[in-house]
């Protein structure tokens, strides 16, 4: 997808452009799709919320009549944000419902961290990254991006607009900070 496409079609839906809308929807549906079905790949086993209905959650929080998105970048960052915010809010949910007797989990294992693997409740992920990106924005941005829209390094890097290098090692050091505030006996 060109970014410049991207870039164009924001700015003429920001412009009111009805028709502008339904092309955007169009070309970056794919792309939204396939970082949901990354994403919902690491979620627990018999996890009911689909692919198609996270993207369309997505969407409806991305009203891009009302979004201020400059360009691709901007546009995919809010969109790592608000796929964590549904996720969230589904694991809330979740836990509401079961009275906290089954938590959401989030594992790293898959995402090359070097230590063993351990499960983190994905309420507890969202209050710890709120606590990060008080401290280091950037580092929030990288763990959404990674964590909740399931880009690679070089997709992260590229929404950023940072270096591959930077966000491996943003990366790693919010790994780290993060396995600390989730699991202080470490």
């Amino acid at each position: 997808m060109s970014t410049n496409e991207v870039t164009r079609l924001l700015a003429a839906a920001r412009g009111g452009e009805r028709r502008a809308v339904d092309e955007l929807y169009a070309l970056i549906y794919g792309e939204l799709h396939g970082l949901a079905e990354a994403r919902l790949r690491r979620e627990r086993h018999g996890h009911t919320l689909q692919p198609t209905a996270l993207v369309n959650e997505v969407y409806l929080r991305l009203d891009p009549n009302k979004g201020s998105w400059e360009n691709r970048r901007h546009f995919f960052g809010a969109a790592s944000r608000a796929m964590r915010c549904v996720l969230v809010d589904y694991a809330r949910r979740r836990l509401a419902d079961k009275r906290g007797s089954g938590l959401e989990r989030v594992t790293f294992a898959d995402l090359e961290i070097a230590a063993a693997e351990v499960d983190y409740d994905l309420v507890a992920l969202d209050g710890a990254l709120e606590e990060l990106a008080r401290e280091e924005p950037r580092l929030a941005e990288v763990v959404t991006m990674r964590v909740f829209a399931g880009m690679s390094i070089d997709e992260t890097a590229e929404a950023l607009d940072l270096s591959p290098a930077t966000v491996k090692r943003d990366w790693t050091f919010a790994r780290a900070w993060l396995g600390q505030r989730l699991d202080p006996g470490r």
